[in-house]
């Protein structure tokens, strides 16, 4: 079965994309946690991260680290914080949430509706990093 991600990746459904290369993706959570809460998610349908091969992540995790570090650019945060959870969807997915307070890291936390206007104004400031930093993957 095709995965909400899925439709989103292949354009079927809107995202707000911040990194595209051949094995993932990154796009803003539409329930953030926190203002730039950021998706990586791989482009395989894979359900659980357990069963992702070891090549693809280490590869999620590598884009996961460069995404924080954007983060931490963009919004002076004082950590940023993963999340695996995989109950949500069933399409492995890292959270990365800049944080200022471990509060921050709750689903119980997460927005129930995002403004268009702020979601985009994250995207931009994490590629405005990303694209600093001479990244190509910048959407």
């Amino acid at each position: 079965m095709v995965t909400i991600f899925t439709r989103i990746i292949d354009g079927e459904i809107p995202g707000t994309f911040v990194w595209r290369d051949d094995e993932c993706v990154a796009f803003m959570s539409i329930n953030p946690m926190a203002h730039g809460h950021t998706l990586v998610v791989p482009r395989a349908e894979i359900d659980h991260w357990v069963d992702c091969p070891v090549a693809l992540s280490r590869h999620l995790f590598d884009v996961s680290h460069v995404i924080g570090r954007a983060q931490q650019a963009a919004f002076a945060c004082d950590r940023v914080g993963l999340i695996i959870a995989g109950y949500e969807v069933p399409h492995t997915h890292i959270h990365v949430i800049p944080t200022f307070d471990m509060s921050q890291l709750s689903f119980a936390n997460a927005a129930g509706h995002v403004d268009r206007d702020s979601l985009e104004a994250a995207a931009e400031a994490i590629r405005s990093a990303l694209r600093a930093d001479g990244r190509s993957e910048v959407v």
